[in-house]
């Protein structure tokens, strides 16, 4: 053969080998040639190897260094949505049938049963949160009640995370001394005593909301405001803590709104007339985060203090006004009596695990005017 036929021969053999290749590496029993095993490839649960890379210029004739890149912030939110808390991962309504357990505003009514604590706590333990509680015992309240309050809270509150109390007295020398467990503190602060209990009530909002401005809401995430006189009896957990947080007082909570002691004169910053109203909330407990917190006690001493002009008292005080708040500013998770309970009422079949309990009111003892 001559030259001229080598060559037209070798033209041939590189075209068929062309054209086969062509075929081959758009089929799929090809497509593993442009394939490029990545530096750091791992092994799936079934044994094959992940993680591949696939040069996107041979896909579309680009270097899409910018699709890639969002697919990996696509993927980091991915990741920061999983770690998101979702109200269905720890929350089942349908567990306690035989109360309500969402309001009509979906905000969460957290019973025993309808929460899984486990989920929370690997949560909230991830978050490495601290949890703030402030505690009002101004004259003869520092004897009757402080003491166990701090001694039940020490043992049942917030246990295995941060917890600050803040303490408001008005005899910084009568305060009981309390060991606290750990991740536990304290901070005292001595209050100007007023002459009478409603004022004590209701000056607390002024002061809580100074507190979260010079420095609490610096120091904790969450933010609980409770009464002295009441006991914890069993785990007041992470399964409380919201954005606001309102309490259920154990009276009312059957009962019809028409029914509630809300202020019903209309010359009261804290009126609801009937008709309106959802729940009957205890002044006893709220909480939420610091600046929710800070809203709160704003508003209700802006009240307070328009009743004041007007020479008017809400006839449960700071609690009236706290109502009046909750019907404008939907709280976002609602606690159970169980977590405030009044032992003489008796113990009802929903009453599952009593977190608080009230302690016994003696007033005669403790209230310079009833």
């Amino acid at each position: 053969m001559n030259v001229k036929g080598k060559v037209i021969l070798s033209m041939l053999v590189v075209s068929t080998v062309i054209v086969v290749f062509w075929e081959y590496i758009n089929s799929p029993e090809g497509s593993f040639l442009w394939l490029y095993h990545s530096k750091n490839s791992e092994l799936g649960d079934n044994g094959r190897q992940k993680d591949w890379w696939f040069p996107s210029w041979f896909k579309n004739g680009t270097n899409n260094d910018q699709g890639e890149e969002e697919d990996i912030d696509r993927d980091q939110q991915k990741e920061g949505n999983e770690e998101e808390l979702r109200l269905w991962d720890w929350f089942n309504p349908q567990k306690r049938p035989d109360v309500v357990t969402v309001t009509r505003w979906k905000a969460p009514v957290v019973w025993e049963g309808t929460f899984n604590r486990a989920i929370l706590e690997r949560y909230y333990g991830k978050q490495k949160i601290t949890v703030g509680l402030t505690v009002f015992a101004i004259g003869r309240y520092i004897e009757h009640y402080l003491e166990e309050f701090l001694t039940s809270a020490n043992r049942h509150f917030m246990v295995g995370h941060r917890v600050i109390f803040y303490i408001m007295v008005d005899d910084v020398s009568r305060l009981p001394l309390v060991e606290l467990g750990p991740l536990r503190s304290f901070k005292v602060f001595e209050v100007q005593p007023e002459k009478r209990w409603q004022d004590i009530s209701m000056m607390r909002m002024k002061t809580i909301g100074e507190h979260i401005v010079t420095h609490i809401q610096h120091e904790v995430d969450f933010l609980f405001c409770m009464d002295v006189d009441q006991v914890f009896q069993d785990a007041f957990g992470v399964e409380t803590l919201g954005q606001s947080v309102a309490q259920l007082q154990a009276w009312w909570y059957k009962a019809d709104p028409d029914t509630f002691t809300y202020e019903r004169r209309k010359e009261s910053a804290a009126y609801i007339p009937f008709g309106q109203g959802d729940f009957y909330y205890h002044a006893a407990i709220f909480g939420g985060t610091p600046i929710q917190v800070l809203n709160i006690t704003r508003e209700c001493f802006k009240g307070i203090l328009q009743d004041k002009k007007n020479d008017i008292e809400a006839e449960w005080h700071d609690e009236s006004h706290l109502n009046k708040y909750f019907l404008l500013n939907k709280p976002t998770k609602v606690l159970s009596p169980e977590y405030c309970w009044d032992y003489h009422i008796g113990l009802p079949s929903e009453i599952k695990t009593v977190k608080i309990s009230w302690q016994t009111k003696e007033y005669n003892l403790v209230r310079n005017n009833i």
